[in-house]
């Protein structure tokens, strides 16, 4: 293909990509489901499991290889531009005071679900496929499963936070901390594994663990008071979107440089910026970045959901898919909603982190794709993680407006004790406005 032809078809791509996620958004409203879900369900249809199916191989070619990669770089940008905005909106000081809980949801939701997902792989190795493993032994296998278990995702957990209005809330920031220190980890966890298949040896390992603590000094002690010095009030020739756009997109390839995702310097760089400077000279900044990023971000979805094929599973590989569900529920609920409980959280609000923090979504789908091209998985595995990421991303919604119907209504951010009962509006049909019969005769 010429490079004109490749740039017409990102271009009908991105198009199509956009109305199918719109309309399957809407479907998902209509079910009570986040927007997330539509557009990972648009991405599976448009992809080999549905729109594959039918003849003419339509998935080939509707989105043929040679444009993925465009339509792949474009989905990054706006999961970048989205996790800015995350970063952007978390307030220390919603945490403060909340170290201990945060620390102890997040290993905990590392530790139980890594234990029971290694434990999970050992007694299924004897029915996966050696012939599509690259690895001796079932220690690869289970190192893998056990980070794969362990992950939150962490766009799609801040995808539903905002939309639920949590964003500000202290419940909402404890959540995406959380998430944000266990994902780090189980990348940490996945490093190790790479290197253990790759036989990379331990040098891959301690320079990502080194250049990731070297990051996280340099954006707290460096770049933060810079941006604070740059972006003052007073320095009116500064160009304040060109330099919170290049920062952010240079803090995502860092992080990609060193060996995590891009969302992690995206997500830290909208968390060292000094807002103060920023509301009081350019408030419309964030609002054009989200913008965009509302624009690029089901691309995001929809193109990683091309990869995904769930045919053929077999009764076998149902028993398979089960076991998944029920030890990834289990674990990332159990350890997220305890440790909230031992740090003095209440019932719901414990409930509801559970619930957050065991979404996985198509963060868990990229990790697959990874241990898959290792050959640390079997396609039957990969599906079964398939379909755990989906239902536990499914749950979520109704989960959350049975346990957490209203949103905090305090300016602050406070959550609502679990306990508590929201007093109906003074102007509700149930409870007539007192004087209404009074202004009527004065007028």
């Amino acid at each position: 293909m010429t490079e004109e032809h490749i740039t017409g078809i990102v271009l009908a791509d991105l198009a199509l990509l956009l109305s199918v996620a719109f309309v399957f958004v809407k479907l998902a409203a209509r079910f009570g489901q986040p927007a997330v879900i539509g557009e990972i369900v648009a991405g599976i249809t448009l992809g080999p499991s549905v729109l594959g199916l039918l003849p003419g191989n339509l998935t080939e070619t509707l989105f043929p290889a040679e444009a993925r990669p465009y339509l792949q770089v474009l989905a990054q940008v706006g999961l970048v531009l989205f996790m800015f905005g995350v970063g952007y909106q978390l307030s220390p000081s919603e945490i403060r005071g909340r170290g201990g809980q945060v620390t102890l949801v997040s290993l905990t939701s590392v530790i139980v679900p890594f234990a029971m997902g290694m434990g999970l792989a050992v007694l299924l190795y004897p029915w996966f496929d050696r012939s599509q493993l690259r690895t001796d032994g079932v220690i690869g296998p289970a190192l893998f499963l056990g980070a794969a278990m362990s992950i939150t995702a962490f766009p799609v957990l801040a995808r539903i936070i905002t939309e639920r209005g949590l964003q500000k809330s202290r419940l909402g920031a404890v959540a995406l901390t959380s998430a944000a220190i266990q994902d780090f980890l189980a990348w940490c966890v996945l490093a190790v594994v790479v290197a253990i298949v790759t036989a990379g040896g331990s040098e891959g390992l301690a320079w990502t663990a080194a250049a990731s603590a070297g990051f996280l000094v340099a954006m707290l002690y460096v770049v933060r008071p810079a941006l604070t010095w740059l972006l003052a009030p007073a320095r009116k020739r500064v160009m304040t979107h060109t330099t919170i756009v290049c920062g952010l997109l240079t803090s995502a390839w860092i992080t990609d440089w060193i060996g995590l995702h891009v969302v992690f310097g995206a997500f830290l760089f909208g968390a060292v910026v000094p807002r103060h400077h920023i509301d009081a000279r350019s408030p419309e900044v964030p609002e054009r970045i989200e913008q965009t990023s509302l624009l690029l971000l089901p691309a995001f979805f929809t193109v990683t959901g091309l990869s995904v094929d769930l045919g053929g599973l077999g009764a076998q590989g149902a028993l398979m898919a089960v076991a998944v569900v029920v030890v990834a529920c289990a674990g990332k609920f159990a350890g997220a909603t305890v440790a909230a409980r031992l740090t003095g959280a209440g019932p719901r609000d414990s409930a509801v982190l559970g619930v957050l923090l065991n979404t996985r979504g198509l963060t868990e789908l990229i990790i697959l794709n990874v241990g898959l091209g290792l050959g640390v998985l079997d396609t039957r595995l990969f599906t079964a993680m398939v379909v755990m990421a989906l239902f536990t991303t499914l749950i979520a919604g109704p989960l959350l407006t049975r346990l957490y119907p209203v949103a905090p209504q305090e300016p602050s951010g406070d959550v609502v004790p679990s306990d508590a009962v929201v007093p109906p509006h003074p102007l509700s049909p149930a409870e007539p406005d007192p004087h209404a019969d009074r202004t009527r005769h004065a007028a």
